[in-house]
């Protein structure tokens, strides 16, 4: 399987990602591309170290949104992804490309869906609204991507504890190390070796997951 991992900062995921893929935890899977719109994202500098092709394009190159849309889309599409990877991507996915990739994007959040999602819930705001509504448990969330915000059929979910002095960011690097660098490379594996189906809106995985890892 051929993975398109799109990025927009340091690229703990895609690190995440790699090394999954270098270890053999994640099998019959390749990163025929890494995607982000920053170009000063640390992610790029991970992609070139491991070898892999990469593509730098912001919406701020273009005087039209619709214009950039249309340059993401071309960029996908030359790099024929069977699946697209949303690992830490801040651009608002367009119609377009969801429509073209219909059931081959995947996304991490930071959260257990559908708590502390949406629309302007992203990066270190989730974790402040977390901690500011007083829950006890957190967590990270790997979904299928739709023309919602974050409302696509849930693939794996993975509980964070929070304590009682945790900062925004400490839990935010709590639930990177505990939940989200274990559960993203687990569902590419999952959707790399055919064990995933979308049935009635719901994922079905095929045979036992642990994620007690």
């Amino acid at each position: 399987m051929q993975i398109a991992v799109m990025v927009s900062g340091g690229g703990t995921n895609l690190q995440a990602i790699i090394d999954a893929i270098d270890s053999g935890k994640i099998t019959n899977t390749e990163i025929c591309l890494v995607y982000s719109n920053n170009p000063n994202a640390y992610a790029i500098e991970r992609a070139k170290k491991a070898g892999i092709p990469y593509a730098v394009k912001s919406p701020k190159e273009f005087a039209d949104r619709k214009d950039f849309n249309e340059a993401l889309l071309q960029i996908l599409k030359d790099a024929n992804p069977d699946l697209i990877v949303l690992a830490g991507c801040l651009v608002v996915i367009p119609e377009s490309v969801v429509k073209e990739f219909a059931g081959r994007i995947i996304n991490i959040h930071p959260s257990l869906i559908p708590s502390f999602c949406g629309t302007g819930f992203y990066g270190l705001k989730v974790h402040e609204k977390a901690l500011e509504r007083g829950v006890r448990v957190s967590g990270a969330t790997v979904h299928f991507v739709d023309e919602g915000t974050d409302t696509g059929p849930i693939i794996l979910q993975k509980p964070v504890m929070i304590q009682p002095d945790d900062t925004a960011e400490v839990l935010q690097k709590r639930i990177m190390e505990q939940a989200e660098w274990k559960i993203l490379p687990m569902a590419i594996d999952l959707i790399a070796n055919n064990r995933v189906k979308i049935v009635d809106n719901k994922v079905v995985i095929d045979g036992y997951c642990d994620l007690s890892l």
